[in-house]
Order: structure tokens, then C-alpha cells, then sequence
């Protein structure tokens, strides 16, 4: 089968009006289709209704005058592909108030990063709770939703078990600037974009310590070590997480302060508060939340993940970060690549 013989999506809707879901919402419009944007909020639907840019979330992008905007979760339901772009914590709710609205069996692709800290489960294990007989999918990989809003070139993972419905999302949504390549290991794919954030976090506050370049690159690689136990462990395929989901992701939100763990990280380590820091927010830095959440799966699992250990005792346990640094550094040592 040839691209001409897929028939992609008409109508796509997107679940979450934040950065990246507003984001999403331009990538499918680029792409050819109809888009309409939910919020929670009816402020920011007027607002970007009258002003067509999102100035909360993603101020100094027009929005095309084609993005549908409405306040009305049945009319996005509507849709024939659903974008889920809820933050983490919050899928398994949003998923419940779209089951009595969305036809069955519409496709719904997960854009959320993240692992549910009450449950433990992973984004698409919610998902499948709550919206039973609905093909469930990942969007995954590096993305800052700036870039992908103005059109810049971007490539990521659509994860999904059925390859012929996954052809038609990436049909859907790709186009010249936005690139989705396709994979059927769902679960290295959320793993490697869950755990990232954590990672970022670490990174940033190497940063904010003024640790150093190798620092940061030992972090990184490490890091990386430290999510492929995990996804192995959960019976992903190890190649995922060197692709866009894993590694891709990883070096992106660990060396700019555009990603929100990372500065969060960054200003942990120059030694202001954490509450500080997230009352100052409107976006969600998921490696907070999402730091328990792996600590509790990896030690179910006996994963041995020590990096994100740390930053869950800093974030969630009051650790003093110079004295976690350096009981890191004072750890065994080991031949690489166990």
C-alpha cells in the first residue's frame, strides 16, 4: 500500500487548549485537516476567539482564522481522530467525561508524557480503562510546542499495536514540517517520554549548581541507561529508546531551558523553594508528579533507577540536593552498560 491508497482522517480534535495542544491543533491544519481546539476554560476560548492567538499559553502565535475553537467537549468529541493533551495526572479524568460523547471505536492518540502517580499506570493503561473499544496511540518525542506551532521542522513517534490505523494517523497528521514516524511499541514509547522529564529536572539542576558540561553529559547518558531498564523491564523493545521517543527526547529537554522540567530544575538548584517556583507557573512541569510515579514502578519492578530516585527524594522527601549529588557520586562502581 502506497501513501495515495491511505485514506487519512477529515477531522481532527484536539483535547486541551495548553502549548501543546494548541500546537497539535496548527500541526493538523498544516497537515490539510479540519481542527477544532477544546478548553476547560470558556476565558481562553473568548480570548482566542477574539484575539486568535492563545496569550495564556502560547502567546505570540496567531492562530489561523480555519482552527476551530469551542468550549463544548461533544463538539470536539465529534471529531474523527481525537488529540488527548491533558496533563498527565489529569488523563484518566479527561478520558472519563469524553466516554459518553465520543462515538465508538474513534481513534484517540495520547500526547501526554507522564506515569499516573496513584496508579502507577502508564498514560495508555488509563486511556484503556476509561474509553474501552477506542484504538488507543501515543504521539511522542522532541517537541517544543513553539517550534512546532511556527512550522519548524519537527519528527516524532506515533506508537499504536495496529500498523494499518497507525498509517492513517500518520497520514493524518504529517506533513512537510511535522514528520511522525511509525512504531507499534506503545509502551517504550511512553517510557522514554515519562521518564525524560525526570531526567530534565536533574539536568537542570546541574545547571543551576554550575556542575558542568560533563556533568550534564554523564547525566544524560546515564539517564538514558536508567530508562531502558525500566522499559525493558516493562517489555518495550530496546531500539525505541534510541529513536525519537527515547533518546531524542531526552537530549532535547535536557540541554534547553525551554523545557519546563529543566528550568524548574535549574532554578531548584540555585536554591529557590519548589513551591516557589511552581506558583510562579501556568504550564505543568510533569517530572514533578512523575518522579514519584517512577520511583514507586521501578522499585515494584526492582529497577534500579538511581538518578530519578534522587530527584524524587529532593522534589517529594525535603533531600538536601548538595548532599544527594554527592552520595550519587559516592556510589559503587560498575562496568557500563549494567
Amino acid at each position: 500500500m502506497t501513501a495515495a491508497d491511505v485514506q487519512p482522517f477529515a477531522r481532527v480534535g484536539v483535547i486541551g487548549a495548553g502549548a501543546w495542544g494548541t500546537a497539535i491543533a496548527l500541526a493538523a491544519l498544516r497537515a490539510g485537516r479540519e481542527a477544532v481546539l477544546w478548553a476547560r476554560e470558556p476565558d481562553i476560548v473568548e480570548t482566542m476567539r477574539r484575539r486568535r492567538e492563545n496569550t495564556r499559553y502560547l502567546p505570540g502565535i496567531p492562530l489561523d482564522p480555519a482552527l476551530g475553537l469551542t468550549g463544548d467537549l461533544a463538539e470536539a468529541a465529534a471529531a474523527d481522530v481525537l488529540m488527548l493533551v491533558t496533563p498527565a495526572q489529569h488523563l484518566r479524568a479527561a478520558c472519563a467525561r469524553l466516554a459518553p460523547t465520543a462515538a465508538a471505536g474513534t481513534p484517540v492518540v495520547l500526547c501526554a508524557k507522564g506515569v499516573e502517580l496513584a496508579t502507577g499506570c502508564l498514560m495508555s493503561e488509563a486511556a484503556e480503562a476509561e474509553l474501552p473499544g477506542h484504538p488507543i496511540a501515543v504521539l511522542s518525542g522532541p517537541t517544543f510546542a513553539t517550534e512546532v506551532a511556527r512550522g519548524q521542522p519537527t519528527a516524532v513517534t506515533l506508537a499504536i499495536g495496529d500498523p494499518a490505523l497507525g498509517t492513517r494517523l500518520v497520514e493524518t497528521l504529517g506533513s512537510r514540517s511535522f514528520r511522525p514516524y511509525l512504531s507499534d511499541d506503545v509502551t517504550g514509547a511512553q517510557i522514554g517520554g515519562a521518564v525524560k522529564n525526570v531526567l530534565a529536572i536533574a539536568c537542570g539542576i546541574i545547571e543551576g549548581k554550575r556542575l558542568g558540561d560533563n556533568a550534564r553529559a554523564a547525566l544524560i547518558t546515564r539517564g538514558l541507561a536508567e530508562i531502558t531498564r525500566l522499559a525493558l523491564a516493562l517489555g518495550a523493545r530496546p531500539e525505541t529508546l534510541t529513536g525519537l521517543s527515547g533518546l531524542g527526547d531526552l537530549t532535547l529537554t535536557c540541554t534547553s531551558h525551554q523545557s519546563r522540567n529543566m528550568s524548574l530544575g535549574a532554578a531548584l538548584g540555585q536554591g529557590r523553594p519548589l513551591a516557589e517556583i511552581l506558583g510562579e507557573r501556568h504550564s505543568v512541569a510533569e517530572g514533578v508528579h512523575t518522579a514519584a510515579a517512577v520511583g514507586a514502578l521501578a522499585a515494584r519492578k526492582g529497577v534500579d533507577m538511581p538518578i530519578c530516585q534522587a530527584v524524587d527524594a529532593i522534589l517529594n522527601r525535603g533531600a538536601d540536593i548538595d548532599a544527594t549529588i554527592a552520595a550519587l557520586m559516592a556510589r559503587p562502581f560498575r562496568i557500563e552498560g549494567r
